[in-house]
């Protein structure tokens, strides 16, 4: 039997009060030294007996969006997502993981066009970020919807032939060995042990852990959101703005007026598709123009998804990697010149109606004046926290 100190403190009120204390741990808090695979896989970077807050962050009363459903976030089933997440074990020759795509550094998302995978293989489109999906008005998946939720979305990768490799084709093992060699590995029985009370490794356990890290990465310390919290309303001239982002926020938020498809007053009506003060993507979008398919002469018409434009750039103003489904655009400018004179493509049938007005293509006459005053309010959506807050990242570091 452990040997047990007992302390004895004399309270105010003249009243003693005994507390037993193991030498080992307090009741209800694992000892450290319980999970000595844990401690020798991450070090400090992993402590059970002191998890990082992803239950409990703040965020601002203005953000009112919230897609978790029913996997609501624990402390201890974020951080094995994130270990997860972060793990190359998860694909097939142990060269790829989830964050290999989705890079901390660049707003969980990737510079390259597309992203590398197993053996050769590489993404079809190019990685979207990964920021706030958790505050989205859209809470399906992927840049053509496939996922109805993220839970879904998490596994589809591990299970892409070209991604991770456990697709159970041509030759490939399938998601039950992945999940037969996590259950082998020393750090995910304690880890398993810890969140669930025992050591099984099932596939919907990993979507709860891995969707419940993935919607903990949110950014709200941006120069927006300086602004939004002392002002009335979105449309409101923010304080801390310079004239011109000011004005690159009224032009973002106010709808065009036409004439015909020539646009001859108001705003660029950015804020129709990517709602303020989320950015996040309105669910009944169609496609935006963009169908390609990278590297075919293919059409797809149906990507119509989009993550949001917050910390589309980094500080400094340098883009968090190319933009679209295709990459095609590497610069906001180039953005701006597409939705400013939208071309309807031959065979593009899918096009949303907010970029037709009149049945074709809109013309919105932009100014240099007004491409930078819009690209300088992009600019002020970008936070900072996200890129260097530890609980996001690499905890094999």
């Amino acid at each position: 039997m452990r040997k047990s100190t007992r302390i004895v403190f004399i309270l105010s009120a003249g009243i003693a009060l005994a507390v037993s204390c193991s030498k080992k741990e307090s009741a209800g808090t694992p000892a450290t030294d319980a999970y000595p695979a844990i401690a020798a896989a991450f070090g400090t970077n992993i402590n059970p007996a002191q998890l990082a807050n992803y239950a409990a962050q703040g965020r601002p009363a203005y953000i009112t969006r919230d897609n978790t459903g029913t996997n609501a976030i624990s402390d201890a089933k974020a951080t094995l997502g994130r270990v997860l997440f972060y793990d190359k074990a998860l694909s097939i020759n142990n060269t790829v993981a989830c964050a290999s795509c989705h890079r901390q550094s660049f707003a969980f998302s990737d510079t390259a066009l597309v992203s590398n995978g197993v053996e050769g293989g590489s993404t079809g489109r190019h990685s979207m970020r990964l920021v706030n999906a958790r505050f989205a008005r859209e809470a399906k998946f992927f840049w053509n919807e496939r996922a109805a939720t993220l839970e879904q979305q998490t596994t589809m990768p591990i299970q892409d032939h070209a991604e991770m490799g456990f697709s159970g084709t041509a030759g490939r093992p399938a998601i039950s060995t992945l999940l037969t060699r996590l259950q082998g590995i020393a750090y995910y029985k304690e880890l398993f042990r810890f969140v669930y009370q025992d050591e099984t490794v099932t596939e919907p356990r990993l979507q709860e852990c891995l969707a419940q890290f993935v919607r903990s990465i949110q950014s709200f310390d941006s120069k927006y959101d300086a602004g939004r919290a002392v002002a009335p309303n979105d449309g409101a001239p923010f304080s801390n703005f310079t004239a011109q982002e000011n004005q690159g926020k009224q032009l973002f938020l106010q709808p065009p007026q036409f004439t015909g498809n020539s646009r001859t007053g108001g705003g660029l009506g950015c804020g129709g598709c990517h709602g303020a003060p989320e950015f996040d993507i309105d669910p009944n979008t169609r496609n935006n123009g963009i169908i390609a398919v990278i590297g075919t002469t293919s059409l797809d018409l149906l990507n119509t998804r989009a993550p949001s434009l917050r910390d589309l750039t980094r500080s400094g103003g340098a883009l968090n990697g190319p933009m679209m489904h295709t990459g095609i655009f590497t610069s906001i400018q180039q953005v701006l010149g597409h939705y400013g004179a939208i071309n309807v493509a031959p065979g593009n049938t899918n096009l949303d109606q907010r970029l037709r007005p009149g049945g074709q293509g809109q013309q919105l006459n932009l100014t240099a004046a007004e491409v930078q005053a819009v690209t300088a309010f992009l600019n002020t959506l970008t936070g900072s926290a996200v890129y260097t807050d530890a609980k996001w990242s690499d905890p094999f570091r």
